[in-house]
């Protein structure tokens, strides 16, 4: 579709975007809110390149054409931010709720989320800002951590069937070494799978197995090898038959899924220590090793992405709706918001809890007014959040001593 070229230096063009794994529809829009073009393109460089071509008929430089859409994270975004097109992130929530300014009836199809898309950014820019691409560090982290969570899923999946596996006809396996994750658990279970594997099994041979596997403790060996001796119920011979095979194939697979989040995890440390803004969360009391680098991923390099602690807080949903008109007042949990981020930084208010005076006081406070746990973790997050927040935005380290000493200040006023 043709422009006039008297237009082309002052115009501006949306573009929306409604995002699926195969194709992607197209929604071009004039400043005015006319619409220039619309059309679907598929998830391949064929596509992106007629996307790019369909854009460049306008004219335009690159600036003067901004895309919207609902997620960040996939190869098309990379592709337009590669042309240096302005990307504007627009949370499914506001999409959903938008609706209706065009179909009272909650109608839809991709074609009308993609034109939505595009007049939001037409009609409502302020509201948003444009999306950068992280360091390539922190994108690192962020695959790393990622990767972190599922192998931690998946262990937990494993081992929960390897208990139930053992429960039934192994139990005396469970109590030799503490841990059924440990590496000298899961060796053990790959070298004496059945309890008949034991019977000749002296302790010269079962001291010589630990020490073989980094256990050299003797009087944990001593422990060991008497829980092995306890008398246990024996299972019936078809239930060993039907379950030997099947334990030292988890055992085998918990071994590679646990070494593996090892790793994964001394190398976020690696990757965090080397980031300009670790020394900040690291400085946050009961951050530790996983959530500090948690945090900082989160939060990113892009320090305009949140202009006030409220943005960080709604992503994480620490804070709550309020709902308000005349005399009546309603406040509730709040639904939307990034469901990882919200298990994190609640973890780290309840590590906070044993590690930071402020927040121990802070916890002992609210409980003994009687709010839930879970209520009071949240808002501690939500102190955090801003705590953090402020701490990101000047560069500084949290420091106890001046955290006490400014909410003492605050409560005499």
């Amino acid at each position: 579709m043709g422009v006039n070229r008297d237009m082309e230096v002052k115009m501006s063009i949306t573009i929306g975007i409604d995002w699926s794994e195969e194709c992607h529809d197209i929604c071009i829009l004039h400043e005015t809110g006319s619409q220039l073009a619309r059309f679907q393109i598929g998830h391949c460089p064929t596509g992106f390149t007629r996307l790019a071509e369909k854009i460049d008929q306008f004219g335009l430089k690159p600036a003067a054409c901004l895309v919207a859409l609902e997620t960040a994270h996939n190869l098309l975004v990379d592709f337009l931010w590669s042309r240096q097109y302005p990307v504007y992130v627009i949370a499914p929530s506001i999409v959903n709720s938008s609706r209706a300014r065009f179909r009272s009836s909650g109608a839809r199809t991709d074609q009308s989320d993609a034109h939505l898309l595009a007049d939001l950014l037409r009609t409502d820019r302020a509201r948003f800002t444009p999306w950068r691409p992280d360091s390539p560090l922190v994108c690192q982290m962020k695959a790393k951590l990622s990767l972190i969570d599922s192998l931690t899923k998946a262990i937990t999946a494993h081992s929960n069937r390897l208990r139930a596996v053992l429960l039934r006809y192994y139990p005396q396996a469970l109590t030799i070494f503490g841990h059924l994750t440990s590496q000298i658990s899961l060796q053990f279970l790959m070298t004496f799978p059945t309890p008949a594997a034991l019977t000749d099994l002296s302790y010269a041979d079962f001291a010589r197995f630990c020490q073989e596997h980094t256990y050299k403790r003797s009087d944990y060996i001593a422990k060991a090898y008497a829980a092995l001796q306890q008398a246990v119920p024996e299972a019936d011979p078809v239930m060993v038959r039907a379950y030997q095979d099947e334990t030292p194939l988890l055992a085998q697979i918990l071994l590679t899924l646990v070494t593996n989040k090892q790793l994964a995890i001394r190398e976020t440390q690696t990757l965090f220590g080397q980031h300009p803004d670790h020394a900040i969360f690291a400085s946050l009391p009961g951050a530790g090793n996983l959530l500090a680098p948690k945090l900082l991923v989160i939060f990113g390099d892009d320090r305009a992405r949140f202009p006030c602690p409220q943005a960080i807080q709604s992503l994480a949903g620490t804070c709550p709706v309020t709902k308000q008109s005349g005399k009546k007042k309603t406040v509730r949990f709040r639904q939307a918001c990034n469901r990882d981020f919200r298990h994190a930084t609640q973890q780290f208010a309840i590590s906070s809890v044993k590690q930071s005076v402020w927040a121990a006081g802070y916890f002992s406070d609210a409980r003994s007014r009687g709010l839930p746990k879970n209520q009071v973790y949240r808002a501690l997050a939500n102190r955090w959040l801003a705590i953090a927040w402020h701490l990101w935005q000047t560069r500084q380290l949290y420091d106890e001593a001046y955290h006490l000493s400014q909410v003492h200040r605050y409560r005499r006023k």
